[in-house]
């Protein structure tokens, strides 16, 4: 096909969206709906690993050396923790600083504490696990350190949250693919019902020579013009509403950081990478109903 025909065909397909404007209208409201909720969609699922990882960065594993351990045994241990790759913020907290704290928390009875004869608080390290789907390994790792009498892990919680998380990735991705396969069906039978209109134009172009492709192309470009227009429609719906829930969750940090709800993505970050998701999803989503439509009245 000769470049004169294609510049041709790309334009009367553009025309044609405001041609046949109310199913060109149909099609864009389609996908402007189902675009504005994927996007959503996948801002949330980045908003929920943000989450997850504010509310992970909360657990902490408590390391008790040996009773009578060498300080080089206890260097040893410090250093083995600060290799671990899935540890992080290890700290060292001498029984001093546990007798401390213990007696302020237990102010009350401070006339009996005074009475110690030897500090029995043990020497500990303290840390974060960096991937808490690994907590196991980890602390099989940990106790395995020589020097080291217990490890003290929350288990329950990080296996609470690894699997929310994962629940939570199960159920946008299932979102994801349900809209995008009811989007295109839609607007295939929304294009079908615009191919039907012209059905009598079709059947001439192909009685006097016309190839499929010259027929189908201008119906191609309008399916994919069609869906770039809804992708930057939704992609302007979605910065408007992102920014106005983003706001409540940077109005009052104290409130909203007991949840985890900090650091979250601000949509001027990621706002050219969701525009052009939104419009090469929207040109796909525009194209395959444009293909699926025109298999009724066209032998490929």
């Amino acid at each position: 096909m000769r470049t004169s025909n294609v510049s041709y065909l790309v334009k009367k397909g553009i025309s044609s969206v405001w041609k046949n404007f109310i199913m060109s209208f149909a099609s864009f409201s389609i996908m402007l709906v189902s675009l504005l909720q994927i996007s959503c969609a996948i801002l949330l699922m980045l908003n929920i690993n943000i989450i997850m990882g504010n509310i992970e960065d909360t657990n902490q594993i408590v390391i008790y050396a040996k009773d009578n351990i060498t300080d080089a045994q206890l260097q040893h241990i410090g250093d083995v923790l600060r290799s671990n790759g899935n540890l992080t913020d290890v700290r060292y907290y001498s029984k001093e600083e546990a007798l401390e704290d213990f007696r302020k928390d237990m102010a009350e009875y401070a006339d009996l504490l005074q009475y110690l004869e030897e500090n029995p608080m043990p020497e500990t390290y303290l840390a974060r696990i960096v991937d808490i789907s690994n907590i196991r390994a980890t602390a099989a790792a940990v106790s395995g350190i020589d020097g080291v009498e217990q490890v003290k892990v929350p288990y329950e919680f990080a296996e609470s949250l690894t699997n929310i998380r994962s629940t939570f990735t199960v159920i946008i991705i299932a979102v994801l693919l349900t809209l995008i396969v009811v989007s295109i069906v839609i607007v295939s039978n929304t294009i079908r019902t615009s191919v039907f209109s012209r059905r009598s134009e079709i059947t001439i172009m192909k009685y006097v020579g016309a190839t499929n492709g010259f027929i189908k192309l201008p119906f191609f470009v309008e399916g994919c013009f069609v869906g770039i227009l809804s992708g930057a429609a939704a992609w302007g719906l979605t910065w408007f509403i992102y920014e106005s829930i983003f706001s409540l969750f940077v109005g009052n940090v104290t409130l909203w950081q007991m949840f985890g709800f900090v650091n979250m993505i601000p949509f001027s970050s990621v706002c050219w990478i969701v525009l052009a998701i939104n419009c090469v999803a929207g040109a796909l989503m525009g194209a395959a109903g444009t293909l699926i439509s025109m298999g009724k009245y066209l032998k490929a």
